[in-house]
């Protein structure tokens, strides 16, 4: 596989990636709220991870062409994301000294992560109409592993943006309770209207 189809591909990966939307405000809700980045990041890459490994198995396709099975994952994530605002709204995130013991909320926001982008039907859709444009049908390599090199290639370029998100968020936000406040209000406000958009675009 040519390294210039990895190049155009991680450009065009980074240009999505930096694009703000839900895992983004996930990201910075988790910088405000102490010393969950890490545990936030990694259920946010697994998720993106389990998608690639999916679509390169060609299940994604499968879904893609079952209309009932793309809008119960559509409605689903669309809850979730719903759910997951209005709780930011109710109990904003804020600024935090970190304590020991905490292993059970590190998994939990691990855990959010991983269903924030693994309930994402725009992952899937974005997968399936990115990756087969940056194979190589000829190349040496078979085409479920062109994928997934790819898919991990995104998934490397999340973790960088992802962290520098959710980390600058803490380092700017940590000694300003009121703007951390502000900013955790709008991140739920963002998850609300993605989610919304999300139903409105599948009802109609």
């Amino acid at each position: 596989m040519a390294l210039s189809l990895f190049a155009a591909f991680w450009g065009v990966s980074v240009l999505f990636v930096i694009t703000p939307g839900a895992d983004w405000a996930y990201a910075i809700s988790a910088g405000i709220n102490g010393r969950m980045v890490a545990p936030a990041v990694a259920g946010l890459l697994c998720g993106h991870l389990i998608a690639t490994l999916i679509v390169a198995a060609g299940v994604g396709s499968f879904i893609a062409n079952v209309p009932s099975v793309m809008s119960a994952l559509t409605l689903a994530g669309a809850a979730y994301l719903l759910w997951l605002g209005i709780g930011l709204l109710r109990q904003p995130s804020l600024p935090v000294a970190w304590q020991g013991g905490e292993t059970r909320s590190s998994a939990r926001w691990a855990l959010k992560g991983l269903c924030i982008s693994g309930l994402n039907p725009k992952v899937f859709l974005l997968f399936m109409a990115l990756l087969p444009q940056f194979t190589d049908p000829q190349g040496a390599w078979p085409l479920p592993l062109q994928m997934a090199m790819l898919g991990l290639i995104h998934v490397g370029s999340c973790a960088v943006v992802y962290l520098l998100v959710g980390y600058g968020a803490s380092l700017v936000l940590k000694t300003r309770p009121r703007a951390a406040l502000r900013v955790s209000q709008i991140s739920g406000v963002l998850m609300m209207v993605i989610a919304l958009l999300l139903f409105i675009e599948r009802l109609f």
